[in-house]
């Protein structure tokens, strides 16, 4: 491994219900001189595949829980959001200074289920996480291998903060065509250590790379091309792989 290049796909039309998403990167990155190669990563963010799957809840026509109107009071939100956050999920994590953390039914843990309402058409309109993001990235795979005939892997990405650091970065929520996990057990260090417990999470580290040149402002770029990462092949590997479970889990 030599290089590593990170491509915006730019000029994508504003997706929505119904759209062939798969089909739209491989024109935009034909046309901006960045045709797919094989072994490509190509990211794409979570709010553009839920618009493309009609995955969009308008709030003006939730009805809002007795429950959901008493976390609204605590945290000081909307209690048609709260009401949609908690449709999404399977628990409250942790709340207070009006932050909402839940587990979802995805078994994510995050702040509002995952919720988007940036780079979401319509003012009351919110865009919840894919029902199932390895299969939403499995069939964009399937069809840009199909329109395209190059073997690429998919990440579906999410912007996720952090227990105990500052600032938000990208994670993997569905990936398709690799392990999202590296595992370097066994491996020796440069003095001949074995290493024993390390194992990379490669695809929340392609999804973040990714989301430096992913827009989240005006310029709303939604998807990226990587090129040049020897990413471990899978035909069947998921990004739940990624989840640490409750048992192993320390600070939930």
């Amino acid at each position: 491994m030599n290089r590593i290049e990170i491509f915006p796909v730019t000029n994508l039309p504003i997706v929505k219900e119904g759209d062939d998403l798969a089909s739209l990167i491989c024109k935009a990155a034909e046309k901006q001189g960045t045709p797919l190669q094989n072994g490509d990563v190509i990211v794409v963010t979570h709010v553009v595949v839920s618009r493309a799957e009609g995955n969009v809840v308008n709030l003006e026509k939730v009805t809002p829980s007795e429950f959901a109107k008493t976390v609204a009071e605590t945290t000081g939100k909307d209690p048609k959001l709260v009401e949609a956050i908690l449709r999404e999920s399977r628990s409250i994590v942790r709340m207070s200074d009006g932050k909402l953390i839940t587990e979802t039914k995805q078994g994510v843990v995050c702040a509002n289920s995952g919720i988007d309402r940036s780079n979401v058409p319509g003012n009351s309109n919110v865009a919840p996480l894919p029902e199932d993001a390895d299969c939403s990235a499995r069939m964009i795979r399937q069809k840009i291998m199909q329109t395209v005939e190059k073997d690429v892997a998919v990440i579906v990405s999410d912007t996720h903060g952090r227990p105990l650091r500052q600032g938000e970065i990208n994670i993997a929520l569905g990936v398709a065509g690799f392990k999202p996990l590296r595992d370097r057990r066994g491996e020796k260090d440069l003095f001949g250590y074995t290493i024993r417990i390390k194992r990379t999470a490669i695809a929340d580290e392609l999804a973040s790379a990714a989301e430096l040149v992913i827009g989240q402002t005006n310029e709303a770029v939604p998807a990226a091309i990587i090129r040049g990462y020897p990413y471990p092949k899978s035909e069947t590997a998921k990004a739940t792989k990624l989840i640490r479970s409750r048992e192993e889990d320390l600070f939930i």
